[in-house]
């Protein structure tokens, strides 16, 4: 199971930690060159934030999945089972 947290987490870090100021560094660099125009930078920028945010909402998705799913299978108590076995306890007193 630890093995298939690492694959998750490395399949999605490269974009996932990706900045703003990083892209914006990178594509200065590629402006001055002349690699690109300011333009086509903007647009870089925008389009590698938004493959970044998307990165990172899939990378969220798939470590929330893989901790439920491990959480399932040692049979720990959820926060909606604690608040149904604190309701029954309030009842009770």
């Amino acid at each position: 199971m630890l093995e298939l947290i690492k694959k998750t987490l490395l399949t999605g870090i490269g974009l996932a930690v990706v900045t703003k100021d990083k892209a914006e560094s990178l594509v200065k660099k590629l402006v001055e060159t002349g690699e690109l125009t300011e333009n086509e930078g903007k647009d870089f920028i925008s389009s590698i934030l938004e493959k970044s945010e998307d990165a990172k909402k899939e990378l969220e998705e798939k470590i929330e999945a893989i901790v439920n799913k491990v959480l399932g299978t040692i049979n720990v108590a959820t926060k909606a089972d604690i608040e149904r076995l604190e309701k029954k306890i309030d009842e009770n007193d």
